[in-house]
Formats: structure tokens, sequence, C-alpha cells
């Protein structure tokens, strides 16, 4: 009869027999990366990770440093930019910061792709920007990831997170703990829960 759903068999997982999808069947074990380029050699990487957690993100070291250790690793960092400690980029070479930018204490730039961030753009305290994420439905969860844009004026709020692929308009917000799942307008505010 239309419009009715048929009983699933005993101990179907919920939601499974719904439009005939079944839960994917993962094997981590086979995932091989296919098609990404880490950008640089596996010295250049070893290094730039010795230098991350020994000295970067160390409360003792001098904030005036990290924009001149970003760009000796191939990061293009504007004029006036401040970042605290704590702060991790995981490829510098894909990150470009304009000019009176401040990223706050903990931020991580997950940066397996291109991160742009515009002028006057502040990240906060404990905010994430992730470029990576998997194909879920793939048997071994290969990549897919895309690249971040922050427009001029933007804020990404403390602990917020802006996901891969994502565009952050000129002068949008990203509110506190909210998750930016898909481009936010220019001028516009996502908040926890309200999601964009």
């Amino acid at each position: 009869m239309a419009g009715t759903e048929t009983a699933a068999p005993p101990g179907t997982p919920v939601g499974a027999g719904r439009a005939g999808r079944r839960a994917a069947e993962r094997s981590l074990r086979g995932f091989t990366g296919a098609g990404y380029d880490k950008g640089r050699p596996l010295l250049v990487q070893a290094v730039w990770f010795a230098v991350l957690h020994l000295l970067f993100v160390k409360w003792w070291f001098p904030a005036r440093w990290r924009p001149a250790v970003l760009r000796a690793f191939g990061a293009r960092v504007g004029r006036r930019v401040l970042i605290r400690r704590g702060v991790r980029v995981h490829w510098p070479w894909r990150l470009s910061v304009g000019d009176d930018v401040w990223i706050g204490e903990d931020a991580w730039l997950l940066n397996l792709e291109q991160i742009t961030i515009g002028n006057d753009v502040c990240v906060s305290q404990g905010a994430l920007l992730c470029t990576g994420s998997h194909q879920h439905h793939h048997p071994t969860f290969e990549f897919d990831n895309g690249p971040i844009r922050l427009e001029p004026g933007a804020w990404v709020a403390a602990r917020s997170v802006v996901l891969r692929g994502v565009t952050v308009g000129r002068g949008a917000v990203v509110g506190a703990s909210a998750v930016a799942r898909r481009d936010v307008a220019a001028g516009a505010v996502v908040t926890a829960g309200g999601g964009a």
C-alpha cells in the first residue's frame, strides 16, 4: 500500500531499511590516501613538526616571531599579525594570512588544503579550521578535503568550527561553539544550534 513502511526484520539497525541504504562496511586498514600530496618532502615535514611542537606552540616563544617562522616554512603572512600561544598550523605552506589578523590561544588550523585568511579577521581561542574530511561511503575512508576561506572582517569565535570547503563571508560571524558546515554569507551570524 502506498505511503506505508514495511517493518524491518528483527535485529536490523534503526534506519537501515529506509531508502535501501546500508551502513558502510569500513576497512581502515585499506586506506591509501590516494591523490593527496602533502606539498613538501618528508624531511621538511619532519623539521616543521619539530619546530611546531618544540618552539612555536610554547607560551614562552615570542608572539612577534611566530609570523616569521611561518614565512620561513612557506606561509604568506601579512603585517601586524598576532598569533598567540598554543596555535597549531598543520602545513605552513598551505596558509595565507592578510594584515591585522588575530589568531587566539589554542586555535587549530588543520590545513591539509589551503586556508586563506583575509585582512582584519579574528580567529578566537580554541577555534578549529578543518580542511580535512573523508568519503564516508567509501570502504577505505579515503580523503575528501577542501580549502577554507575567511573573507576580510570575518570572526570565527571561541571553540567554533569551520569545515572543509567553506567560505566565511566578509564581516560574517561564526559564533562561539557554532559549526559552519556550508558557506556563510557576508554579514551573516551563525550560532550554536542555528547552523549554517
